[in-house]
């Protein structure tokens, strides 16, 4: 009764608490990148400090531009490595979530295939 009891916890609520843990870890490794975010603001200017004031001149207000195109461009390159490296941690946490979920299934049936492979004899390694 109790290993049905186990089975029923394992393949029932268990595995939808493991999906639920799935799930969240994902929305977690995608808001702590926040690649929606670094989207919408790809190329707004990157920690710009007091450019935004009207320089008086035609110097001064060419200089603010170059100052803010320099800045969205460090912007834009900070940005897409960050989406990049973002992305790829998505897709590993995404490929360890469905190598953990297909694991769940099998973990239970470990110990009865390793009793059947001690009664049969069978050695990890039987070298010289």
């Amino acid at each position: 009764m109790l290993i049905v009891g186990f089975l029923g916890w394992w393949y029932g609520a268990g595995w939808r608490a493991r999906m639920v843990a799935i799930g969240e870890r994902l929305a977690k490794t995608f808001d702590f990148f926040s690649v929606d975010l670094l989207l919408r603001t790809w190329f707004a200017p990157f920690r710009q400090i007091g450019t935004d004031q009207a320089q008086p001149g035609l110097a001064g207000q060419m200089r603010a531009f170059f100052d803010q195109l320099v800045s969205r461009i460090i912007g834009g390159i900070v940005r897409t490595i960050m989406m990049i490296v973002g992305t790829f941690v998505l897709v590993a946490t995404g490929i360890a979530g469905i190598i953990e979920g297909i694991l769940w299934l099998f973990v239970p049936w470990f110990p009865v295939v390793g009793a059947i492979l001690f009664a049969v004899g069978w050695v990890p390694y039987a070298g010289v």
